[in-house]
């Protein structure tokens, strides 16, 4: 492609901008926190309305438990392929704001600052959805219209693990049906390489509860009353060693090895651990500095555990002598493609059981995901990176799996299709943390990428069908 012709696709983002800023400006006035349930019905009926805008079809799904999907759909235009459908998959709902304190400014109101945007959700994931609206926008003011088929799947569960969407996906199955999809996210890496993805790891989340007295009791008792404290962590203690492995039998059971193609494409991925820890702060060494593994390989294939939190006793100010009645830690374990995740629980039920913890309660919070990757060969997905690099001059990586999750299996064996994500993010876009934030530039060569990526994909079935 030659540079007037990116030049192009640069200038028709530049154009629609305007719009798609408003129309963000207004999602994300709706602080959609899904674990709170705060404008959940807002949000959706927000994406609803902004799709008929654009001149979409468009509908909320609700008639199933858990928060609403909306359901979109842009048909081809005169002069596109109406056998050929792409779907944009995004979620409507973000995580909570706090700590309030450390955002520099308020996080329900989209502030441009040193060429940013910042607000909660704008990379996480609500930036996208107006990118991907305007990217259909721009097509659809062309001669032809769309060059194929385009509709959205836009949930309300994506931050509490997607609980409900497998039901939405398999009831509305017919509705939903494409031949490739585009997942929600994607960004700029600490060398502003864009990285496209092609699988996710699946998420099973946890509760172990320590329990020992019905009430806190005094601390002079530490002689012979034990802390629930200790005993869950040294149950915490028992799951890992310090270079990161998992110590519990059979949780690397079932995991999907990496063909020779993906184990080539990942140890080509750029990984500065140095930047790493100067972006972040990090005071300790990375974990596989201290084991010698490749960190790429590990993000991509292995499934990770983590302890999210820990909470018991007395945190407050000063001092107060007590021994708490309880203890628990939030675990957090990113499942590999092929893993199960009742196994695994089961893996971990038996390892405390036979390390001697046979009272600390695990309770299962989420086990509805599952790791799934898409074959990176797959020609949409070629076609997905060939078109990036023609828009990310400064380069583009394709990485078989990302250490992210979300319900990806659902939509990748449900509606058998090959998927990839791509989106406007970068490494600092501090997702999930204060001062969330996209850099406009990226904002603006997200909406050429799938302006051109649809424009290219429309040809190709076109010639395909001919």
């Amino acid at each position: 492609m030659s540079e007037n012709t990116r030049s192009r696709w640069l200038e028709a983002a530049e154009e629609i901008y305007p719009s798609a800023l408003e129309l963000l400006e207004g999602l994300i006035r709706l602080p959609s926190i899904a674990v709170q349930q705060r404008e959940i019905p807002s949000a959706a009926a927000y994406v609803k309305h902004s799709i008929e805008q654009w001149g979409g079809q468009a509908e909320v799904l609700d008639d199933l438990p858990g928060n609403p999907v909306v359901y979109g759909f842009f048909p081809a235009g005169p002069g596109g392929n109406s056998g050929k459908t792409l779907l944009f998959y995004n979620h409507y709902d973000v995580q909570p704001e706090d700590p309030l304190a450390e955002w520099h400014s308020a996080p329900f109101e989209l502030t441009e600052r040193d060429g940013k945007l910042f607000a909660r959700g704008v990379g996480d994931n609500k930036g996208d959805i107006a990118a991907r609206l305007a990217a259909v926008r721009v097509l659809q003011q062309l001669p032809g219209g769309l060059p194929c088929n385009v509709k959205f799947m836009v949930e309300g569960e994506e931050e509490i693990g997607s609980p409900h969407l497998a039901a939405y996906v398999r009831k509305y199955k017919e509705r939903f049906a494409a031949d490739a999809c585009i997942w929600e996210f994607g960004y700029k890496d600490e060398s502003e390489h864009q990285g496209l993805v092609a699988g996710l790891k699946g998420l099973l989340y946890l509760e172990l509860t320590c329990q020992n007295a019905d009430q806190d009791q005094h601390s002079l008792a530490s002689g012979y009353i034990d802390n629930p404290i200790f005993r869950l962590t040294h149950a915490l203690a028992s799951l890992k060693n310090e270079q990161g492995d998992v110590l519990v039998d059979g949780f690397y059971q079932d995991v999907q090895p990496p063909t020779a193609a993906e184990l080539e494409a990942v140890k080509s991925l750029p990984f500065d651990g140095e930047k790493i820890k100067q972006l972040y702060g990090l005071r300790l060494p990375l974990l596989t500095e201290r084991s010698g593994k490749d960190p790429r390989v590990v993000m991509a294939f292995e499934p990770l555990l983590t302890i999210c939190g820990i909470h018991g006793g007395y945190t407050g100010e000063g001092a107060k002598m007590l021994i708490p009645r309880d203890a628990l830690a939030k675990i957090e374990v990113r499942l590999a493609a092929g893993q199960e995740p009742q196994q695994v629980i089961n893996c971990l039920r038996s390892h405390l059981d036979r390390k001697g913890f046979e009272d600390i309660q695990l309770t299962v919070i989420n086990d509805k995901q599952r790791g799934f990757r898409s074959d990176i060969a797959d020609p949409f997905i070629q076609l997905v990176k060939a078109t990036a690099e023609q828009i990310y001059t400064d380069g583009v990586t394709l990485t078989p799996s990302h250490p992210g999750c979300g319900p990806i299996y659902e939509l990748g064996k449900v509606l058998e299709i090959p998927i990839v994500s791509t989106g406007i993010g970068w490494i600092g876009s501090n997702y999930h943390a204060p001062n969330e934030s996209v850099r406009i530039a990226d904002f603006k060569q997200g909406i050429a990428h799938l302006a051109l990526l649809l424009h290219r994909y429309g040809q190709d079935a076109a010639r395909q069908s001919g």
